[in-house]
């Protein structure tokens, strides 16, 4: 039987242990890895034959947080783990996107990479653990991965120093997840304070330099455990086949150079069928392949080969320029706020919706037990946005990723809850798409925030960097366009204001990214982030007044232990005074109790009735009570909803009285005013005291 293999990477003295041959031994490659009270379980599995039919590496990765991992049963009515939450949705994204290029080409079997957390320590998030563990599973199994890659958090101290898995507080200046091999950086994933390049640039170096010990941990595992790799055919190129076609280049050229993306797709649609036509007039399916694939590969050649040799792009730009741009404010005749955001082919609808606290999004995950986000974005990638007919199906993980990008950028200058008293939802439907709608839906999102009167710190801007990269030779483009995403090495979407970076995301086709490129990518970055906001800016640069539709939140604090007066016996008083109103009210265990009301004397009624219940009544003041019980000796009257008092028979009329029949019935509305509140905290009321004085309180 193997025996247990076991060793452990300090990284600045954080002890991270790997546990192979022990746990899931049927899998091509596993691992346990575990930091202080966080275990990770990381599984890797390949078919032993390629799936036919695919040009592509069908790798899944899924990522589970399991409920029992800290020692709790899963909320609901359901009782077990369902369908992954958005948190695990991203991890997993994140964990698939360094491991993808790191597979040799031509590499076409069904693999499965499966991080499932199985023991959560608050202090270790375990989503840098995952990581790691999946490249560590996949270096000791046969499968035939270039490895190692490493992940590691990190965070940013009081002291602006860098440090490693970061607390909650350290992670609110820079919170940078990594993955790179020992040569280059594979992967960037970041949300920041308003980080200058420079600064972003010494954390990426401080990360990598970091991860040396768990790149030697995984090196000497693979020499001393890994299972003989497989053997990958190359791909070869059908060369008399590819010659042919490259017969075409000019007409290639021609097409790929058009401006328009239709007007592109058509023409290249017609030169294909024209290599077709000639090279395959009897429709022979393996030659058909062979023509498909150099037809691909002419395309991307001649698209990189004069980007890099001429600084020209597929649609005429300049390396470092920028699409037109053309921003409006106020589209949508019924939001709270609205905006349209159009760079080139590409457009964002932004809208704002406004809503009270208790409609926050509760996040109940081990890592988030019981949160609730009151600033959310989302982003819908409909199929008409690419001039596509499929089904609807549920939210993709790409809408997703590129939702919570946006969102990470744009929450960095969204006020807190208790400088803007709401509940906001942003969503972005792209409209049209053609290079980076997630830095569009970052724009749109500013636009939008503006124009429903949200008093954002700063104005926010979104660029997708792109890179055209051949031996020690590369350009670096801005603001690409779809066909240079997909032809490219790079995707590097950067986020910020004036003062500084928000939000972070870098994923590579190649084997890594050199410090010269980085540098290059993020100073040019700025330039037209800055080039955009001031497109932007020049539609709308400060917050507008609050749409009259948009709701009013009304904040009362109340006494503490009025809070059980005002809910009332099974929430009957509270949910009267919703019914009375039509108000949404939400009150905290601290008395504050918030009032969302579209029409503004509703929301007075409401204040006013809460104020009535959460204040105690002042001795002299005077109110208009109702007459709830008549009794010989006086009537009670209810100054407020749930107070009441007594109004002696002496203290209901000016002259003496037989009965309080005489002068007041049930259900009369009377005034009166406070005499007195006795140690038992009873209501002495004066009726006769209050005929003729002060108005109504």
């Amino acid at each position: 039987m193997i025996k247990s293999y076991k060793k452990i990477a300090t990284v600045n003295g954080l002890e991270i242990e790997f546990e192979f041959n022990k746990f899931a031994k049927l899998a091509n490659g596993s691992v346990m890895v575990s930091c202080k009270g966080t275990q990770v379980l990381v599984t890797a599995c390949g078919a032993s034959e390629p799936r036919e039919g695919v040009d592509f590496f069908p790798l899944t990765v899924d990522y589970i947080e399991k409920f029992y991992a800290t020692g709790r049963i899963a909320g609901g009515f359901v009782k077990r783990e369902t369908k992954p939450s958005d948190l695990e949705t991203l991890t997993a994204r994140v964990i698939d996107r360094p491991l993808r290029p790191s597979f040799p080409k031509g590499y076409r079997c069904d693999t499965q990479i499966l991080a499932t957390v199985v023991s959560y320590d608050p202090e270790v998030h375990p989503a840098a653990l995952a990581l790691v563990g999946a490249s560590a599973a996949l270096c000791v199994s046969d499968l035939p991965f270039n490895g190692p890659i490493a992940s590691l958090r990190v965070g940013m101290n009081e002291n602006d120093e860098f440090v490693v898995n970061p607390t909650e507080e350290e992670a609110k200046k820079l919170d940078l997840n990594i993955a790179a091999s020992p040569d280059a950086v594979l992967m960037v994933e970041a949300g920041a304070d308003f980080l200058s390049e420079e600064k972003m640039i010494e954390a990426i170096e401080y990360a990598h330099n970091a991860m040396k010990p768990l790149f030697e941990l995984q090196i000497e595992a693979q020499k001393e455990i890994g299972k003989e790799k497989r053997t990958v055919e190359e791909v070869k190129v059908n060369t008399e086949v590819m010659d042919k076609v490259l017969g075409f280049s000019s007409k290639i050229e021609a097409a790929v150079t058009k401006k328009v993306k239709q007007e592109r797709s058509k023409a290249l649609k017609e030169v294909y069928s024209e290599i077709k036509s000639t090279l395959n007039p009897d429709s022979d399916s393996a030659l058909k392949a062979d023509i498909q694939s150099c037809f691909d590969k002419a395309k991307s050649k001649i698209v990189r080969d004069k980007v890099l040799n001429t600084d020209i792009r597929m649609d005429g730009r300049k390396l470092d320029e920028v699409r037109q741009i053309t921003c409006e404010a106020g589209v949508l005749r019924r939001c709270h706020g609205s905006s349209l955001f159009q760079r080139g082919e590409t457009q964002a609808l932004g809208s704002i919706t406004f809503g009270s606290e208790d409609e926050g999004q509760r996040m109940d995950t081990i890592t988030t037990p019981n949160a609730r986000k009151n600033f959310m974005l989302h982003y819908n990638f409909p199929p008409y946005s690419v001039g596509e007919a499929r089904p609807l199906r549920s939210i993709s993980r790409r809408e997703i990723g590129h939702g919570a990008l946006a969102e990470r950028a744009l929450a960095r200058v969204v006020p807190s809850l208790e400088d803007f008293n709401y509940t906001i939802r942003l969503v972005s439907e792209v409209l049209e798409s053609n290079g980076s709608s997630s830095m569009a839906s970052v724009c749109a999102g500013t636009l939008a925030l503006l124009d429903a009167g949200v008093p954002i710190s700063e104005p926010i801007s979104g660029i997708a960097m792109g890179l055209i990269s051949e031996g020690d030779k590369f350009k670096v483009l801005s603001d690409i366009l779809g066909d240079e995403d997909h032809l490219g090495d790079m995707d590097f979407k950067v986020c910020g204001g004036e003062r500084g970076i928000t939000a972070l995301q870098m994923d590579i086709k190649i084997s890594g990214l050199s410090k010269e490129i980085l540098t290059k990518a993020l100073h040019q970055a700025r330039k037209g982030r800055m080039e955009i906001l001031n497109i932007m800016t020049d539609t709308i640069s400060s917050p507008n007044e609050m749409n009259e539709r948009a709701p009013r939140v009304i904040s009362v604090k109340i006494e503490p232990d009025k809070v059980r007066d005002l809910i009332g016996p099974g929430g009957k008083m509270i949910k009267k005074i919703i019914a009375d109103t039509g108000c949404k009210i939400s009150v905290d265990d601290d008395g504050i109790v918030s009032i969302l009301s579209t029409e503004p004397e509703a929301g007075k009624m409401a204040e006013q009735m809460v104020r009535d219940i959460g204040t105690n009544p002042e001795v002299g003041a005077i109110f208009m009570g109702k007459v709830v019980k008549i009794m010989d000796f006086g009537a009670f009257v209810e100054i407020k909803p749930g107070v009441q008092g007594l109004c002696h028979i002496s203290q209901l009329d000016n002259q003496r009285i037989n009965h309080p029949d005489d002068v007041v019935k049930v259900d009369e509305e009377i005034m009166v005013k406070l005499l007195e509140i006795d140690k038992l905290g009873r209501l002495k009321l004066s009726r006769k005291e209050a005929i003729n004085h002060s108005p109504v309180n």
